[in-house]
């Protein structure tokens, strides 16, 4: 079964999924934020297609560790989807991973227009990966 990473953001929530073993993460897409709630319809679509058996959701922190009304808002959001779809959610640092993807994107000369539509996804690529990271070394 696979991990699915998620960068949850204010417009948008960027995709990854790991591979069959658990080792890397790749980006699958970007679900974009609805009034009706309905993003979590797209996602446990997306659980299904994919074979998800546990989700992983960045969690902002601030520089000194502490949780801010961001980080708040993610807690909330991983705990409707953990009650909605009922797999096991955790929740992850992922303090400067939307920077680090921004970095990447512009060192390789990726447009700004181009930037917008894939930084989430990437964002979520480096959560994940760190994550599935962190599980390989224990």
């Amino acid at each position: 079964m696979r991990i699915m990473g998620l960068d949850y953001g204010d417009r948008n929530i960027g995709v990854a999924v790991s591979d069959a073993f658990g080792w890397t993460a790749q980006g699958t897409g970007v679900v974009q934020k609805k009034r009706n709630g309905g993003e979590f319809d797209e996602i446990a679509q997306l659980v299904k297609d994919h074979e998800v058996s546990e989700i992983v959701v960045g969690l902002p922190k601030n520089m000194n560790g502490s949780v801010g009304p961001r980080g708040e808002i993610c807690m909330a959001f991983a705990e409707d989807l953990q009650q909605k779809l009922n797999l096991p959610v955790h929740l992850w640092d992922e303090r400067l991973t939307t920077v680090a993807a921004e970095r990447t994107l512009l060192e390789a000369d990726v447009s700004r227009k181009k930037r917008k539509l894939v930084v989430d996804k990437l964002a979520a690529t480096f959560i994940l990966q760190n994550y599935l990271d962190s599980k390989a070394k224990r």
